[in-house]
């Protein structure tokens, strides 16, 4: 997977990381890169630096640290030499790539009446690689189709950072709109799906089109804020269902409020440790405390353990426990 992001790389991370051992290429899913500090990646449950012959090492004074100039090279890199025009990207702190790769950013930021305007002599980098892993959502599916509607019920699903969420609600997507529901007796026919991807991460489109495989039935809202993109796509793209990433915000409720009574199926993600500890959430407690989901899929992934997951009611009760392949 590093391939699909070696060309927006220095030429000097570019030696260190194809020095890896090809496994540890195959599965790297995070390269932190911090200005005079070491560079370190992370795979599967696992972080290590690299040092300065592209070796894995675990003492901080072996590791390569990236200097001024690495991380100039990198930020020209990463906005095609146009800082201008990632202005908006770089004001919320994180730019996101061809191929839906999303890199966070730390550094000096400039403020304008209290509020972030840019984040300036950014110093650290956090490049996300995204992974399109087909198959995921199999086993979740048949426990989350309606009987009675025949579609998905409103769902809610759940997990900390890096356990899976964007990478099941994107195969959710495409089998949701392929009708592929995995479930005896089930002859449903594929829907109508809207995703707003405001992060460009689901369908990682370049010019609009996904690059990702979201099904036949699916139209994207790229680039477009979470409430804003579901009003959208409510009033003009009618569709069945609708799939946004990591809700949280009032305007969020209030739009799925929105499509939840004109009759649109919603499947959504939310951080959180589990169900408790969404329902610390203000916004995320109304959307609970009223019923809206009816379904709830709470992802864990533990070091040293293959990930699983666990479906909870409307009530927030467990119905099973399964294994899931780790995304």
């Amino acid at each position: 997977m590093l391939d699909s992001i070696m060309y927006l790389l220095p030429q000097t991370f570019r030696f260190l990381l194809a020095a890896l051992p090809p496994d540890v290429q195959a599965s790297v899913e995070e390269i932190r890169v911090r200005e005079s500090r070491p560079l370190e990646i992370s795979w599967g449950d696992r972080y290590t630096f690299v040092g300065e012959r592209g070796e894995m090492v675990t003492q901080e004074m072996k590791a390569y640290k990236p200097t001024r100039q690495d991380c100039l090279t990198l930020l020209e890199m990463l906005t095609n030499h146009s800082l201008y025009t990632f202005e908006e990207e770089l004001r919320r702190g994180y730019i996101t790539i061809a191929g839906g790769h999303r890199v966070g950013l730390a550094g000096r930021t400039v403020l304008d009446q209290g509020h972030v305007k840019q984040i300036r002599d950014v110093s650290s980098f956090n490049i996300r690689i995204a992974r399109e892993i087909q198959g995921v959502g199999q086993e979740v599916l048949p426990h989350l189709f309606d009987p009675l509607l025949r579609s998905i019920h409103h769902t809610l699903i759940i997990s900390p950072p890096q356990h899976g969420k964007t990478t099941l609600i994107r195969d959710l997507a495409r089998l949701i709109s392929r009708g592929e529901w995995g479930a005896n007796n089930v002859s449903a026919s594929g829907k109508k799906v809207g995703v707003v991807d405001e992060r460009s991460e689901l369908a990682a489109c370049v010019k609009g089109v996904p690059r990702f495989d979201l099904g036949p039935r699916t139209d994207v809202m790229d680039g477009c804020p979470k409430a804003e993109g579901m009003m959208m796509m409510i009033r003009s793209l009618s569709p069945e269902v609708l799939i946004v990433d990591e809700i949280g915000r009032p305007e969020d409720a209030n739009a799925i409020h929105e499509a939840v009574h004109t009759g649109i199926r919603v499947v959504a993600t939310a951080h959180g440790a589990d169900y408790d500890d969404v329902r610390r959430r203000p916004v995320l407690k109304q959307l609970l405390d009223e019923g809206v989901f009816t379904r709830y899929v709470i992802l864990h992934r533990r070091k040293g353990a293959p990930a699983s997951y666990r479906i909870l009611d409307y009530q927030g009760k467990s119905l099973e426990l399964y294994p899931v392949r780790k995304g």
